[in-house]
This record gives C-alpha cells, structure tokens and sequence, in this order.
C-alpha cells in the first residue's frame, strides 16, 4: 500500500483561469501528487474541446514545481478519486453561493464513498470574481479578459471567439 498522499482537483476548467492556478498551486503543496480530472460538465456548454482543455490545463502547469497528472474523465467524481487512489478531493471556493453548492455536492459524495475526504480553499481575494463562465462572456462582447486568465489562455480564448463568428475581445 503506497503511502503518498493523492488528491485529486476536478473541474471543466473551461479555460483555465488564474483562479484555478491559484488552487493548483495552493493544492499541490498539500498532497504528494494532485491529479486535475478535467471533465465535461452536461449542464454547461463548453467553448472548448476536451482534448482541448487536457491540452490547455497541461501546458498551463507545465511550470508547477510539483507533481501534477492531468487527466480527462467522464464518470462520477468519487469514482474517478478512488481510480486515481485518491485520499482527498480539493475544491474552490469563491463565496457564499460556492459553499452552499458544494456543502450540498460533498454531502452527495460522502454518501457515495465515505473514505474520501473534501478539502476547500478559499480563493486569493483578488481572483475570487474569478468565473470561466463570465470570462466567456467577457470575451464573446469583445472585453478585456487579461486580469483573469494566462496570455497564452487569453490568445486561445480570442482565437475561439474569432472562430465562433463573434465580436472578441483582448
């Protein structure tokens, strides 16, 4: 029985914001190994690929001084926790309105697999705004997305906008 430590970060990340780095980051110096599981969220519409989005999370932590696997996955979270051999699950948390969904989501996932234990990190105040969603939006109207994402992020973002027909944005 291998005594490192896992967790496991999961998201659509879609993109990758500087939000997300921040808990990459923060994360990772709590367990030996974090593994990102990048998924597909069926009630969200993603403006990425998932091969695109592995892609994006990887080159992203390419710099990370820490072990970090990134991995796609499509199945329920604890699940995919226990295939990675996982001990802890790391979540973000922005608010008062991310604690009640996820308060909810770890009740769900306790009842599914009790051994596995939740983890949240509170958001650097100054990325807590912090939304892919909105940084899509942002970015669909032409805005400027530079203070929430990477500049290669940024360019990936401009060039899907560009691509889907619409205004875009820097």
């Amino acid at each position: 029985m291998s005594s490192q430590r896992v967790g496991v970060y999961p998201g659509t990340f879609d993109p990758i914001t500087l939000g997300h780095m921040d808990i990459i980051r923060r994360g990772a110096k709590l367990v030996d190994k974090l593994v990102i599981g990048v998924t597909t969220n069926i009630a969200k519409s993603p403006m990425f690929t998932d091969e695109e989005r592995l892609e994006m999370v990887q080159r992203e932590c390419a710099g990370i001084d820490a072990e970090i696997v990134v991995t796609g996955f499509n199945s329920l979270l604890m699940d995919f926790a226990e295939s990675q051999g996982a001990s802890v699950i790391i979540r973000g948390i922005r608010g008062v309105t991310d604690f009640e969904y996820e308060y909810q989501l770890t009740g769900m996932n306790r009842q599914i697999n009790h051994r596995i234990e939740t983890a949240f990190l509170m958001a650097d105040v100054s990325l807590q705004p912090i939304a892919s969603r909105l940084v899509k939006e942002i970015a669909l109207y032409g805005g400027p997305i530079d203070k929430f994402v990477s500049a290669r992020v940024r360019d990936d973002v401009v060039a899907r906008v560009a691509m889907l027909g619409q205004k875009g944005g820097q």
